[in-house]
């Protein structure tokens, strides 16, 4: 696999993220929201409007979108084979992992952070999990799954790491999917299990391509877990 590039060479680098609820910097958890291909930073927040609602605690979430250059992660679908990709995924999983670090830096460890993303979104939310196993907050793959041609193989680029330590995974779609193999889901979900991930697979027979109420409770669930393991004091 291609390493990824360092921070600002790439694509998708220097594009800044955007954001709703409070700074990282006061917030006790964040949700970082993956738009999918042709979609918009600004329109994933919609997601995470519906995830936090009308809670008072929820809304002490910082909310995150990466941007992705062109509104397009990578060119290619993402059963292509991973060079097909390239400089395009890398530079995208790359922009995650700044954000990830970023948070770190302003209080929000990553057992704090929640990942979800949709569609494209989805699977480099997916793969980023798989490529930097660690304990997360939670990560959701709304209609995705891992990238790369069937049984590609799966290797750590976190130095000192290696388990997803059991990070609550939800995996959702729609079958049959017009982008998404239901295979793919479920190959994904046996991967991330493998990975120590605590995963939780449902399938949606007849789901347009687009996310419905059980998963937005699902990611919402997530969210108020990691609310809990920050402590009524937001410091953990």
């Amino acid at each position: 696999m291609n390493a990824a590039p360092a921070s600002g060479h790439g694509p998708h680098q220097g594009l800044p993220p955007a954001t709703a609820g409070p700074p990282p910097a006061v917030a006790p958890a964040a949700l970082v929201l993956v738009h999918g291909r042709g979609a918009s930073a600004e329109s994933i927040l919609g997601l995470g409007a519906e995830v936090v609602g009308g809670d008072p605690s929820r809304r002490r979430v910082a909310l995150l979108a990466p941007r992705a250059s062109g509104h397009t992660w990578y060119p290619h679908g993402f059963l292509a084979p991973l060079e097909d990709n390239e400089p395009f995924l890398s530079s995208g999983l790359a922009a995650l992992g700044d954000l990830i670090v970023d948070l770190g830096a302003d209080g929000v460890p990553p057992e704090r952070v929640v990942v979800a993303g949709f569609s494209q979104g989805a699977c480099l939310a997916l793969e980023f999990a798989a490529r930097n196993p660690r304990r997360y907050g939670g990560v959701a793959g709304l209609t995705g799954g891992l990238i790369g041609p069937p049984d590609t193989p799966r290797s750590v680029s976190s130095p000192g790491s290696g388990s997803l330590a059991g990070t609550p995974v939800f995996l959702g779609a729609g079958d049959p999917d017009p982008h998404v193999p239901w295979a793919r889901v479920e190959e994904s979900a046996e991967v991330l299990r493998r990975l120590g991930a605590a995963v939780t697979l449902r399938r949606y027979p007849g789901l347009p391509h687009t996310v419905n109420r059980e998963e937005i409770e699902a990611v919402r669930g997530m969210v108020d877990r990691a609310l809990a393991a920050a402590g009524p004091d937001g410091d953990g």
